[in-house]
């Protein structure tokens, strides 16, 4: 039979304190309170429906597939079936707001910062030594070699090595400034003279650089970033004033750096 541990309010309050979370937890809170204050002031409703939905998101993001998981799920984390309910509520309500304030914005950010949201498809080797990498690069333009067998040499993780290299779609945020500087300038498919950063040689060989296309995902990051942006502003613009258990100046007698 496991030992019963009894936990009090004091105790997570006091945890929450010694382990710096206070500021964080503040934040959200704050943040709570301007979205419902903004959400009542422009009159925002959330329908029964919508309300049903958000709830079988969350079941479906938390895999919730059965009652029994989802009452499981409920005492760990110590909610009620009105507390889900609330939960859910307040996502769409985060949700409409953020497309109240920013849908319409979405179109013009988008078409006049349209460079950044371009992606390139790329495979990276990384060299030690910039005369070896130099060397590789050359035998590369001049066809001695392909960049899966440069990849199958001198790349030592295994599951990268058998993609030959292969890194992904990257956007320019993915990469150090002077390397997607490079990588969107060039023009595919091309195989990029090497470059030096703190972590080595690079030889980058870009197979494709993506136009990007105001699809719904990409409008709902804008949003979200947008939303995200707002709310931070919002909160810096506060005093946010708490009472907490012992919460008294700190003592002139602190400890002495050692």
């Amino acid at each position: 039979m496991a030992k019963l541990l009894n936990i009090a309010v004091e105790d997570i309050i006091e945890y929450i304190k010694l382990s710096c979370q206070v500021p964080s937890i503040l934040d959200a809170i704050a943040t709570q309170k301007i979205i419902a204050e903004t959400v009542e002031k422009v009159g925002i409703t959330v329908e029964v429906e919508e309300l049903q939905q958000a709830a079988d998101s969350m079941r479906v993001a938390n895999k919730l597939l059965r009652a029994e998981d989802t009452w499981a799920w409920l005492e760990r984390y110590h909610l009620s079936l009105d507390d889900f309910e609330e939960i859910a509520k307040a996502n769409i309500l985060s949700t409409k707001l953020a497309n109240h304030l920013f849908a319409e914005k979405v179109e013009p950010y988008f078409y006049a910062r349209q460079f950044e949201y371009y992606v390139a498809a790329i495979y990276e080797v990384i060299f030690d030594d910039e005369d070896l990498a130099l060397e590789i690069f050359y035998a590369l333009q001049e066809g001695e070699i392909s960049f899966q067998e440069v990849a199958r040499q001198y790349i030592e993780n295994p599951e990268i090595r058998r993609a030959g290299g292969y890194q992904g779609i990257r956007t320019r945020a993915d990469l150090r400034p002077e390397l997607a500087a490079a990588v969107f300038a060039a023009t595919p498919p091309q195989i990029i003279k090497p470059i030096i950063t703190p972590k080595g040689v690079h030889i980058i060989a870009v197979e494709e650089i993506i136009k990007p296309e105001l699809n719904e995902q990409l409008r709902l990051q804008i949003i979200g970033e947008f939303f995200s942006n707002w709310l931070q502003q919002q909160v810096a613009n506060l005093e946010i004033v708490t009472k907490l258990p012992n919460n008294s100046p700190p003592s002139q007698n602190l400890p002495r750096p050692a």
